[in-house]
């Protein structure tokens, strides 16, 4: 919608111009800040505050004197963030250009106050005192810039040349006359230095002798006084030596009487010490030594005596447990014996009763024991190869009637070894 209302942001490098409805009249500036625009009935505009640098070319401009020069400056502008009025000129002036037409506009002044200066100085005035140029230009510019909101910074004189050699000449004019003038002083020098050098000699000499007859009395004057006090220095020092001497020796006998009392101090803390370190060594060997030997002692002989019972306690547990188990093994095979001979006496009795009947039960529970004993190798066997020569049966039915063929011929070894014929009797069973 036409009424919605946006923010609108400048950093501290760009100022913010808003003009339109509630602005009283005239635009407001915002200098890096924010502001509520309304976008269909106010407008925003940007206008930059950066330095611009601008390179201004001058070339083949006539001076005063005729001479055509051609010279480059530098010039540092911006826009004026700091005065409302200068933004005010800005955004009359480059509201809504961009920053190269803004450049182009200052260059295009700022080279047109250079060669108008240009036209008003001489040569050798521009070369000679730049100073001078570039604060002519500096003003001049600064005032038509200002109407635009914008402010010089700086501006200096980069470069001045000529194609006609004008500067060339000047500089060789310039040249031979400083050679001149440099002769003309060194010419000058050498004679006043001369001059002055057979004064400063002549002044020498004499100062020398009056300083050598001041020096021999002054030599004289020394040595009578010297004289004088070297008798007095003797004197005052053979007696401070003797002084000296006797002080030495005085402070000897008390540094050698000092020394017998540090001596004797120390024996006696060397004794003390030794006392203590005795003292320290049968607490130790007391602490390190007899103590634990009567402890181990103790141990051990509670050791021992604990080991004795222990043997005795454990000899006479065997004894009692050897006399219990030796009843009790002979308590159990009386017992056994009772009940076996009890069991051959039914057995006996049973036998008698039954007989027949009886031998075919007993063959009928020995007989899977036996055909287990005659399976039993053939069980433990990992690998079994058969060899059959095509008549009967093959594979494991063979070794299956082999085992029933083995059980078959029991009934023939039993009549063999007792006599008794086991076929028929269970048949008549």
């Amino acid at each position: 919608m036409c009424l919605d209302i946006g923010i609108a942001v400048c950093g501290p490098n760009e100022a913010l111009v808003i003009s339109g409805m509630f602005q009283g009249g005239k635009p407001t500036f915002i200098n890096g800040g924010r502001a509520i625009v309304c976008p269909c009935i106010q407008t925003v505009q940007r206008i930059p505050l950066n330095t611009m640098t601008l390179e201004v070319h001058s070339p083949r401009v006539y001076t005063s004197q005729g001479v055509p020069i051609s010279v480059v400056g530098t010039a540092q502008v911006k826009i004026n963030g700091s005065s409302e009025e200068m933004l005010g000129y800005a955004a009359e002036q480059f509201g809504g250009k961009p920053v190269d037409q803004i450049l182009n506009i200052c260059l295009e002044t700022m080279e047109g106050h250079q060669r108008a200066i240009m036209g008003n100085m001489s040569v050798e005035e521009i070369y000679r005192d730049r100073k001078t140029f570039s604060k002519k230009v500096f003003e001049v510019a600064s005032v038509d810039l200002h109407n635009m909101g914008i402010a010089v910074i700086s501006y200096t004189l980069k470069d001045v040349r000529d194609e006609v050699g004008y500067l060339a000449s000047l500089g060789q004019a310039r040249t031979a006359q400083v050679k001149r003038d440099a002769l003309i002083g060194e010419a000058e020098a050498r004679k006043d230095a001369t001059i002055a050098e057979a004064l400063a000699e002549e002044q020498r000499m004499e100062s020398k002798l009056v300083n050598d007859t001041e020096i021999a009395r002054s030599k004289r004057d020394f040595e009578l006084k010297k004289a004088v006090y070297d008798t007095e220095v003797n004197t005052a020092k053979a007696e401070a030596e003797m002084a000296y001497s006797l002080q030495a020796a005085k402070v000897q006998a008390k540094i050698k009487e000092e020394e017998m009392q540090v001596k004797v101090v120390e024996r006696m803390q060397n004794i003390a010490i030794q006392e203590q370190e005795i003292m320290r060594r049968e607490k130790e060997l007391d602490s390190k030594v007899r103590k634990p030997a009567e402890a181990e002692k103790y141990r051990l002989e509670k050791i021992a005596e604990a080991e004795r019972q222990k043997v005795v306690l454990e000899a006479e547990a065997e004894a009692e447990a050897t006399a219990l188990r030796g009843e009790a093994e002979a308590y159990a095979i009386e017992v056994k014996a009772k009940a076996e001979a009890e069991q051959m006496a039914k057995k006996a009795d049973a036998w008698k009763e039954y007989k027949e009947a009886a031998l075919v039960d007993m063959m009928l529970k020995v007989l899977p024991k036996v055909a287990a004993e005659v399976a039993g190798p053939l069980s433990e066997t990992n690998k079994i190869t058969m060899v059959a020569t095509g008549d009967g049966p093959i594979g494991a039915s063979r070794v299956t009637n082999e085992v029933l063929d083995i059980m078959g011929s029991l009934p023939d070894t039993v009549k063999k070894m007792t006599g008794v014929d086991i076929t028929t009797r269970m048949a008549r069973a």
